[in-house]
């Protein structure tokens, strides 16, 4: 399963990275992951305006889009943009930071999964 990862390099600057989370095979349930400790679970609504200039993860967390894709911008100014559905791993918590804003002009609903 793939996951992007944002994080900080030695520089402070953030990056952007790919990661696939690897799937086990459970018969009849699927495929699953090995399990991931969490510390809490947040929902999160923003207006159709957001637009947030540079600013650090509050922690590390995973990003689930629920519905509304966003543009994430890195301090050495690569951009990406992720739809609904996609998971992102934040993890610059430190350093330059990072911006994101809506793709379109209407909410976006989205998970945070705080881990510890």
């Amino acid at each position: 399963m793939k996951v992007t990862r944002v994080y900080s390099d030695e520089n402070g600057d953030s990056q952007f990275e790919d990661v696939d989370i690897e799937l086990f095979n459970n018969g009849e349930i699927g495929q699953l992951s090995e399990n991931i400790d969490v510390k809490s679970l947040q929902f999160r609504k923003v207006s159709p305006d957001y637009d947030y200039d540079f600013h650090h993860a509050p922690q590390r967390q995973y990003i689930v889009l629920l519905d509304g894709g966003v543009e994430i911008t890195t301090s050495l100014g690569e951009t990406r943009q992720f739809q609904t559905g996609e998971i992102l791993l934040m993890e610059d918590t430190t350093g330059k930071g990072h911006k994101t804003k809506n793709l379109e002009r209407r909410e976006r609903t989205s998970i945070f999964i705080h881990l510890k």
